[in-house]
């Protein structure tokens, strides 16, 4: 018989295990279903309750907060509320985001009114499972809990399965559900990891040796080995930083991340050799990458089209560990994990190389090779360092004002970033030019989120306030890139960035009210100058004064300010007034207006602009 508890609920039970986790606040839009709930979690105290405009954004500063805390959570009332949570959980479950998703469904009673008579009360469809079945598709375990008894039981498989698999779940919960009393919490939640048996085992070993022959197979000229790791989304999802550290200070091996895994470790690292995005790279790590190195093994890499930048596959000198196997140039070995990969794949290099065998300096040695073959060619770097510096404007302020462009912007943040500012910042990027751009950004560790794969535009806006209020970066200031139309799908998130005092700065890269990365993916010729055509008709937005919306969400006692800027010494003087904690603008959060040329785009996508004489 089961053991209730009076002095527990339904909604209580779900509020302790919420705060077991670690989780300090839930996001979410309330209606009446979620009324009790949210009462009893005010109750408990261990979590605060943030409000936000809209159902999206609670779903994209949950999902924000779970990439850096390793768990979040959004709370909406039944279907109006959930269809809108809906997308946010949809990505968080592409890039492997643990997030729990609560609905508060209509009373047991309305239920059996509508299966009886057919009567539909507020938010009901006729389909009783439209909620749970659509969740299904997103979720790794989606729970209807109709039953105070069974409710303790269904609550805890959810969250080990989000522990466990690193993506999100869905409860679903009758309003006259929360103030039952239910059995309390027990055993702590856990996460499940699959244990390494003798299979296994041998399958990691079988993994390890056949990377250790690609790399014999791939020597450079010289008969040394030259491999690169390309450090991906599934270490900083699985918490793997400390033993990838550890592999690249082992073993001396060079590495890049992907644009997902960005400053997944701090990028300082002296084996650091940046982000490589396929043809979208910048050109000097895509030469180290794909050229000088002569086999590249992929740790936690998803090969998506983000990550590839243009280019359709890998080949065989790659190694792509991820999703619970590895491959090996065109043999595959399932159920290796990636967290058992990492060690074992460390002692098997230092033994075969010893101790800080691989290091090396491939921009060092590419320039040495190419001065002794070809004669010095002036536009590659000398060094690593040599490269790292070239990504740097001079720390002066701009004599004469020029043309704001996308990289003139994003190399003037990069100096103010590493020479300027005194606080920690965490950059939040959106999809399209704003991604692409900010991509070479030099950051320290934990300081870079975006949505490489889903790519939700207008997701960085929300994802600004999960990323503040994450205990392990509350002390940095959000700063976001966003385009202007993907603005405009979420402006609304600045009220609740004014409403916390959030000191979030975003940079709306308006490119002259225009759907540039759109205009670039389907008709690239419109960007291959100097006559360029109209733009398609649909990629033109309505013009908005973005900076002016400070005042609409500003009050007495939770300032806000926008600003504009046209040309380089106005973004110089911004972030001057950036530096002074006495200047108004750092106050509250500042929405900057950034004025760009439709035309203009990030020299990194010029590999899609036709060149004159050719067609697209």
């Amino acid at each position: 018989m089961i053991a209730f508890d009076p002095g527990c609920t339904v909604a209580r039970y779900l509020a302790l295990r919420l705060a077991e986790l670690g989780i300090t606040h839930l996001f979410g839009v309330p209606g009446n279903h979620l009324g009790p709930f949210l009462t009893a979690l005010r109750a408990e105290g261990d979590i605060e309750w943030v409000g936000t405009p809209t159902e999206g954004g609670a779903g994209q500063a949950a999902d924000a907060y779970a990439r850096i805390h390793g768990i979040g959570a959004a709370a909406v009332t039944y279907s109006v509320g959930a269809f809108n949570l809906l997308n946010a959980c949809g990505g968080a479950y592409v890039e492997q985001v643990p997030l729990v998703a609560v609905n508060a469904s209509p009373p047991y009673e309305q239920w059996q009114n509508q299966r009886a008579l057919g009567l539909l009360t507020s938010h009901m469809s006729p389909r009783t499972e439209s909620n749970l079945d659509v969740y299904r598709q997103v979720t790794v375990d989606a729970q209807a809990i109709s039953h105070p008894g069974l409710a303790p039981g269904q609550i805890d498989a959810a969250l080990t399965a989000c522990l466990t698999e690193r993506r999100p779940v869905y409860l679903e919960v009758m309003e006259d559900l929360w103030d039952e009393p239910c059995p309390a919490p027990e055993a702590p939640i856990v996460p499940r990891e699959r244990p390494l048996g003798a299979r296994g085992r041998t399958m990691l070993d079988n993994a390890v040796h056949a990377i250790l022959t690609l790399i014999e197979e791939h020597p450079g000229p010289d008969g040394r080995p030259r491999p690169i790791v390309w450090a991906g989304e599934e270490t900083d999802r699985f918490r793997l930083g400390g033993q990838l550290t550890d592999l690249v200070e082992a073993t001396g091996v060079p590495y890049c991340t992907t644009v997902g895994a960005k400053a997944v470790l701090d990028e300082d690292q002296p084996q650091f050799h940046g982000v490589y995005n396929g043809h979208a790279s910048h050109p000097d790590v895509h030469r180290i990458f794909k050229e000088w190195a002569t086999c590249r093994i992929g740790l936690g890499a998803w090969s998506t089209s983000k990550n590839l930048g243009g280019e359709q596959s890998v080949g065989t000198d790659w190694v792509m560990a991820a999703h619970g196997g590895v491959s090996v140039g065109t043999s595959y070995f399932p159920d290796v994990q990636l967290e058992h990969l990492l060690p074992a794949l460390q002692d098997a290099l230092v033994k075969a190389y010893g101790s800080g065998g691989l290091t090396a300096d491939y921009y060092a040695e590419a320039h040495a090779h190419a001065r002794a073959h070809h004669g010095v060619p002036g536009q590659h770097p000398v060094t690593l360092e040599h490269h790292r510096a070239a990504l740097s404007l001079p720390g002066s302020p701009s004599r004469t004002p020029e043309h704001l462009t996308y990289d003139g912007v994003f190399d003037r943040i990069n100096h103010f970033l590493g020479e300027e500012t005194r606080e920690d910042w965490t950059v939040v990027s959106d999809a399209a030019f704003s991604l692409i751009g900010s991509m070479n950004l030099s950051l320290p560790a934990g300081g870079f989120l975006s949505q490489v794969s889903w790519l939700s535009i207008g997701w960085s806006v929300g994802a600004a306030t999960g990323a503040a209020l994450a205990p392990e970066r509350a002390p940095a200031r959000p700063m976001v890139f966003v385009g202007d139309g993907a603005f405009q799908e979420t402006c609304q998130e600045i009220s609740t960035h004014t409403r916390l005092g959030l000191r979030s700065v975003v940079f709306v890269m308006d490119n002259g009210h225009f759907y540039g990365i759109e205009q670039m993916l389907v008709h690239p010729s419109y960007y291959a100058g100097p006559d360029h055509p109209e733009p398609d008709f649909y990629n033109v937005l309505h013009p908005w004064h973005h900076d002016r919306l400070a005042a609409v969400f500003a009050g007495e006692d939770t300032p806000a300010h926008g600003v504009r800027v046209t040309d380089t010494a106005e973004l110089d003087a911004l972030l001057t007034r950036l530096t002074d904690p006495a200047d108004p603008v750092n106050a509250g959060p500042l929405l900057v207006r950034v004025r760009l040329h439709r035309h203009d785009y990030p020299r990194a996508m010029a590999y899609k602009v036709p060149k004159p004489g050719t067609t697209a």
